[in-house]
């Protein structure tokens, strides 16, 4: 194999691996992704399974019913459901392992070391209200791409 033809695998590889963790899509596109977004993405994004850990994800949804400081109960059927695809498409890598105690997405070592040059101010913006706004700043979170050619940070 040529340098060209090496440096073009090379780049189709990096392109390739931009949609995907680990092998899996960031938003799997299934009927349970439908589902998933309607009953989580009501009160806040919904996160991409990849995101979190099968042990977190667990803990998550065994504790809706204070859903960090919120009643997000739903019906046995719905979260046994929503579990087995958040199972199904966690994250296995490294960085999602290291869950945050409290599980929360915002406050896991990657995500701290990822935002790191952006000031805790930033987070209070009206357009932005929190760090778990993904799609304040990335502009196409909804498609499950957190590119940073695609941030865009409100004034």
């Amino acid at each position: 194999m040529n340098s060209v033809t090496k440096s073009l695998a090379f780049a189709v590889a990096v392109v390739a691996s931009t949609a995907a963790y680990a092998g899996k899509p960031m938003m799997p596109e299934t009927q349970m992704l439908t589902i998933y977004k309607q009953e989580c993405g009501t009160c806040h994004m919904a996160y991409p399974p990849g995101f979190l850990s099968k042990p977190a994800w667990g803990r998550v949804m065994n504790s809706l019913s204070n859903h960090y400081g919120t009643d997000a109960s739903l019906d046995d059927t719905q979260v046994k459901e929503i579990s087995q695809w958040l199972n199904q498409h966690a994250g296995t890598y490294k960085r999602v392992v290291q869950s945050s105690k409290e599980d929360r997405l915002t406050t896991t070592e990657w995500f701290l070391r990822k935002h790191k040059e952006i000031q805790p101010n930033v987070y209070q913006r009206a357009a932005i209200k929190s760090a778990a706004n993904c799609a304040a700043c990335h502009t196409t979170a909804a498609k499950g791409d957190f590119e940073e050619d695609n941030v865009r940070i409100p004034k």
